[in-house]
């Protein structure tokens, strides 16, 4: 009786526990989705902030992830009027912030920039004097004057357009005190917050290379100029104002996700700003006016089309990213598109000996496996990932702009020239130390001209170049150094001082021998030191060779000198050898080595004419073939000239 009781009472009480359970998951559905449905409506909310470029998720789904971006443009932010909300009519928020709010100060500027803009958009305008803040909603109303305005200070701006490439982050050389003073650490936990807050709305980032850099994300401005000072602060406000203003003057929509670069430059003594627009959405640069820059070129000659310069924007755009990495996600399609081009490349270089690419096969082995190790870095803030993603895609671009890919005319194969350059402007000074060298100029120049095409300069065969040219250099000094011995052994020979043409030959030999040793080591010691360093350092050393005598084949003709003196320095030799047989030997000794000295002669000399593409059986045959066309013509001219005189001593009557 008591175990039925016990049971009665446990299944009353599950029944009513599951009842109470159920009603108040049903009341938790029902406050999750009317506090879902507060937030969709605030999303929607038209005049409010820029929202984030990235595609909006299924707010009715709490589990749901956020969706992944889908450009590389830094996330627009959604906290600042949230915050107004969330803080209500509290006077003491934080109005360093607030004045940097998109769309809520006012001025003519903003109305004039809203006419054009969306009301979303993250690139409004500032008053230079005075920022009022009107937030309807907590009736709260705030007034700042701008630090230099309050003291009469003002800014003429000028702004000039750039490119990413002439950022001068590489070349500013900012001098550090040379006095040494130990640092004075506090107690406690390092704490350096306060050098990293943001000041006048500029955040300072640390790029993965180490650059300061500073970062508005209200304005969305990026700049390596120091924010930090006040008059600096002042004045890229004032260059931020006058940017966006341009663009809203020329009629230029500006996408939320667009971003503006600014920086210091001096020309000729006067202060100036340089400025470009970045279109993430286009992956390319612009500005609010028209532009020509010859930087942006990069001395390709014949661009004529939009689809092809595209290509030299789309680098710059590539070399932005890499200049400001931070506060961006590296997308998956991006980490997708650069691992399709690298296996194209490695595919390219493995089965075509023209391959267009300007990396080695074990370069191009190593980004493989670094970019398989991107893949987790995709739709997350890691600035090195992106950094990493940039500068290899700048490369490829650049690579694609330079062989006018999707072009009429586009570069196939390396060696291939677009603009049809010949060897017609070589002097007749190097055709003439062509002939006395044997032939080495001509083919050192062709040799160079494959590396060299249309004055470009390829890494990856510029590098097996210059591993060929050592391997010849070293083959050079030790037959140099062969042929010395021989003609210093030559030379002690007692014979020998009695003939005084081969002694002077011996001569004319050992000064060739040194010669040529003396060059390579030369070449070796401080030309190789120029050409094995960096490409830049080596495309200096050849601008420097062109003011020479023989111009740009001033190089060629350097690298000809220790064969041609080598080869020199063995006809000498020989010469003075026939010199000794065939004025001490008898009959019998020169009856034989006559002969055979002959045949060495006509063998070298058909190896150095074919070496430079004369090939005596064509020329024989061709010789051949105009004797016997100009035979037959004057055998035909001849029988014709007899058949004239013949015919009408035939054709005329007799009479009686």
């Amino acid at each position: 009786m008591f175990i039925l009781w016990l049971r009665h009472i446990v299944k009353r009480a599950a029944f009513r526990s599951y009842s109470l359970l159920t009603v108040l998951l049903r009341l938790v559905r029902h406050c999750q989705s009317i506090l879902n449905g507060k937030e969709e409506d605030f999303r929607e909310r038209p005049g409010g902030l820029a929202l984030s470029s990235q595609p909006g998720t299924n707010l009715n789904q709490p589990d749901s992830e956020p969706a992944p971006p889908v450009s590389l443009a830094v996330p627009l932010l959604e906290a600042p009027l949230q915050s107004l909300h969330s803080q209500g009519s509290r006077p003491q928020m934080d109005t360093q912030h607030l004045q940097m709010i998109p769309g809520l100060h006012g001025g003519s500027n903003d109305a004039a920039f809203n006419a054009d803009f969306p009301s979303n958009s993250s690139a409004p305008l500032m008053s230079n004097s005075v920022l009022e803040l009107s937030i309807p909603q907590n009736n709260i109303q705030i007034t700042m004057p701008s630090p230099l305005a309050a003291q009469g200070q003002t800014f003429d701006v000028t702004l000039i357009p750039i490119i990413p490439r002439q950022i001068n982050r590489y070349r500013r050389n900012v001098r550090v005190t040379t006095e040494f003073k130990v640092f004075l650490v506090q107690k406690g936990p390092l704490d350096c917050s306060e050098e990293l807050y943001p000041i006048a709305g500029w955040e300072p980032l640390t790029q993965p290379e180490g650059a300061l850099i500073f970062y508005h994300p209200y304005k969305r401005v990026f700049t390596d100029a120091d924010a930090r000072d006040p008059k600096t602060a002042a004045k890229l406000a004032t260059a931020v104002e006058k940017a966006y203003k341009g663009a809203c003057n020329a009629d230029i929509f500006l996408h939320p996700s667009v971003e503006l670069v600014l920086e210091f430059m001096m020309q000729a003594g006067k202060e100036t700003w340089g400025y470009y627009f970045v279109d993430h959405k286009r992956r390319v640069i612009f500005w609010f006016e028209d532009y020509k820059s010859y930087p942006l070129m990069d001395g390709v000659r014949g661009v004529e089309r939009k689809s092809h310069i595209k290509y030299a924007l789309e680098t710059q755009y590539w070399t932005h990213i890499e200049l400001f990495p931070n506060r961006r996600s590296l997308p998956e399609d991006v980490a997708m598109e650069l691992k399709e081009l690298v296996m194209y490349t490695q595919a390219d270089s493995i089965t075509s000996a023209t391959s267009l690419t300007r990396f080695t096969s074990d370069k191009i082995a190593s980004m493989l496996s670094l970019i398989d190790l991107l893949k987790d870095s995709t739709h997350k803030e890691c600035e090195h990932s992106v950094w990493i993603a940039a500068r290899f895609m700048k490369n490829f671009c650049s690579t694609k702009f330079m062989n006018f890919c999707g072009q009429p005319s586009a570069r196939l194969d390396v060696d291939q020239s677009l603009y049809g350059e010949s060897d017609a402007s070589k002097s007749m000074l190097f055709r003439a130390m062509n002939v006395i060298l044997f032939g080495s100029p001509d083919a050192q120049s062709r040799a160079f001209h494959k590396i060299l095409v249309d004055q470009n300069i390829v890494d990856a065969r510029w590098k097996q170049y210059i591993d060929k040219l050592n391997s010849d250099w070293n083959g050079y000094t030790i037959f140099s150094t062969v042929m010395l011995a021989v003609d210093i052994s030559f030379l002690a020979v007692p014979s020998i001082e009695t003939q005084t043409p081969a002694t002077l030959l011996s001569y004319m030999s050992t000064l060739c021998v040194m010669g040529s040793l003396i060059v390579t080591l030369l070449l070796v010691g401080h030309v190789n030191k120029s050409l094995r360093g960096s490409l830049t350092d080596g495309v200096s050393f050849l601008i420097g060779m062109t003011g020479s005598l023989l111009g740009l084949e001033s190089f060629p003709f350097m690298l000809s000198l220790p064969f041609g003196l080598l080869i020199w320095g063995i006809v000498f030799f020989a010469a003075a050898l026939s010199v000794v047989i065939f004025r001490t030997s008898g009959i019998a000794i020169i009856s034989i080595a006559y002969p055979t000295w002959v045949a060495i002669v006509i063998l070298a000399m058909w190896s150095v004419l074919a070496a430079n593409r004369i090939h005596v059986g064509s020329l024989l045959r061709r010789w051949l073939r105009i004797r016997y066309r100009n035979t037959s013509q004057f055998i035909a001219y001849l029988w014709n000239r007899i058949i004239e005189q013949v015919s009408p001593t035939a054709t005329t009557p007799s009479h009686v």
